[in-house]
């Protein structure tokens, strides 16, 4: 198309949208607001960026150029948080190795990558020395520490994290450069492969924080972060950037809370102490949470709380509204940076009971601004917004990844026409809320009928003995497919299948559901197989069933 386009003044500056550039307002408007790592450190805004600054100088002391990626195995902590920033505003990328992944996987993601330097907190020097030697590029660690003495190690150290900061200046010129150069790389896990690599730009990221900036704090009802929140996150910073908060954070200036290892008393501690306002998690980590002993003295009646990564089951939610928990949810995946939809309530939903409000609150909310988000058929073509009409979801944004790191085949399966196809089954209805029914292989297909195993098992949560369910797809001779449900009791109690069979047939004489969607066989389990980002995994569940 032919448009007008105006030659700029010869001087004019040419603004690029770089990660150092969210930097400006947090210390602008909140210098004496505090970073805190768990009980261990504290320390205000104008530190935070003179410790970016030092942590500039350490990393390019260390030979760190340019192009080169340096890897991430920590906790989180304040040292990720500055890291979010130094290693992108040199121009360098930011690896988040994905500590809770196998040795072999983090050798994989981490030659794949092709780190140059790496910064290994003393937890993770016994993996780091078993992996060295198929590091080839490699040239060496920096050893992150909470103790007065870093742990021995073998592996080429150039120094501790903290002694080399105090030796570094606390001025840095950070560099301007294009603002599509790649600023961070993670690696997600799939059902089947190796890992793929997600990257983003310093563009993609910038736009993601200003839009969840807005996103979640400029609505009326319930905002969720804005200047005057003290935030907590109970996502792993590995983890696409902690869903893009701690960026979202800085930006506002608000007190950050990094907790270091997730255990719930430890968590819940922090929260009372710290006067937390606004954590996000995903539903399995939450129910910890909820289940620990500190929680059962702790009043969490205000603290704001997003949801993402799988389904909040309807018990989940309603047990959060006992706990007085201002519940949210949001949708999005590792590969859309991720923040793609959230709840919004309407005037008069936000007037019902709190308890009533939880059918709304477990859907996966609107589109956010910038995102078009459309639900099609296999041919492509748009379904109708009528809330039943069911279809895939596909996704345009300007913070998308645009492929996989090094794999330019799977990208195109991830991409096509135009179009980002996340994989998942969902409705959306005539106010635009999207619900997500399930991932496309996780649907269970029996006798000509599609049932969403997401929907079983919020059906079987709101059984009152029931702590945690998943619910799979399993191989049936007759029907194709029949659903298998894994549950766990609440600790102290027991239930057999027979309960819930008749717990879930009063949703088949309702019409909820058809009775061949009661599973015929269920087994009760200690502990439910999660992925290391604590989601369930179906993949495993399904291979122990056939096992």
């Amino acid at each position: 198309m032919k448009t007008k386009i105006i030659e700029p003044a010869e001087n004019a500056y040419h603004y690029p949208l770089l990660i150092k550039n969210l930097l400006l307002s947090g210390k602008r408007y909140q210098p004496d607001q505090e970073i805190v790592y768990s009980d261990l450190f504290r320390y205000d805004y104008r530190t935070l960026y003179q410790r970016i600054c030092k942590l500039a100088h350490v990393l390019t002391d260390a030979g760190v150029e340019p192009g080169d990626t340096v890897a991430l195995m920590d906790w989180d902590s304040h040292r990720y948080l500055e890291a979010y920033f130094a290693v992108p505003m040199i121009g360098a990328i930011l690896h988040h190795v994905n500590v809770r992944l196998s040795p072999d996987q983090i050798q994989y993601t981490m030659d794949h990558a092709e780190d140059k330097l790496v910064l290994v907190h003393d937890d993770f020097v016994a993996i780091a020395e078993q992996l060295s030697t198929e590091l080839p590029h490699v040239t060496g660690f920096i050893q992150l520490t909470d103790e007065d003495q870093p742990v021995a190690t073998s592996l080429n150290i150039f120094g501790e994290y903290e002694t080399l900061l105090k030796g570094a200046s606390d001025q840095y010129e950070f560099p301007d450069f294009d603002e599509n150069s790649v600023a961070t790389l993670f690696y997600t896990t799939g059902t089947t492969g190796n890992p793929k690599g997600v990257y983003f730009s310093h563009r993609q990221l910038v736009l993601h924080t200003l839009n969840g900036a807005a996103t979640l704090g400029l609505y009326d009802g319930q905002p969720m972060l804005r200047s005057d929140d003290v935030y907590m996150p109970m996502t792993p910073m590995f983890h696409v950037h902690a869903w893009g908060v701690p960026y979202i954070a800085t930006l506002l200036g608000v007190k950050q809370v990094y907790p270091g290892r997730y255990e719930p008393n430890k968590l819940v501690k922090l929260y009372r102490d710290e006067k937390v306002t606004f954590s996000h998690g995903v539903p399995t980590v939450l129910q910890m949470i909820l289940n620990c002993e500190e929680a059962k003295t702790t009043d969490m009646t205000g603290w704001k709380m997003v949801t993402g990564g799988s389904a909040p089951t309807l018990a989940l939610a309603q047990q959060m509204a006992e706990k007085g928990i201002l519940f949210h949810t949001a949708y999005g995946m590792s590969e859309t940076c991720p923040l793609l939809t959230t709840t919004y309530m309407q005037p008069e939903a936000r007037e019902l009971d709190m308890i009533d409000q939880m059918p709304l609150r477990i859907k996966t909310g609107v589109p956010n601004a910038m995102v078009d988000l459309r639900i099609v058929d296999p041919a492509g073509n748009e379904v109708p917004h009528d809330g039943e009409a069911v279809g895939e979801v596909v996704v345009r944004a300007p913070w998308l990844t645009q492929g996989y790191y090094k794999e330019p085949e799977k990208g195109a399966e991830l991409w096509q026409n135009g179009w980002l196809h996340t994989g998942d089954v969902a409705s959306m209805d005539e106010a635009n809320v999207l619900e997500i029914k399930d991932r496309i292989k996780d649907v269970i297909k029996t006798g000509g009928e599609w049932i969403s195993s997401i929907e079983l098992e919020s059906l079987i949560s709101q059984h009152p003995l029931i702590s945690e369910v998943a619910v799979v797809g399993v191989p049936d001779e007759k029907w194709g497919e029949r659903a298998f449900a894994m549950i766990v009791p609440v600790a102290g109690n027991t239930v057999d299948a027979d309960a819930i069979q008749a717990h879930l047939q009063q949703f088949v004489d309702s019409g909820r559901i058809n009775k061949w969607a009661i599973p015929e066989k269920i087994s009760v389990v200690s502990d439910i197989p999660k992925t290391s980002v604590g989601k369930l995994n179906k993949k495993v569940i399904r291979q122990q069933y056939s096992g």
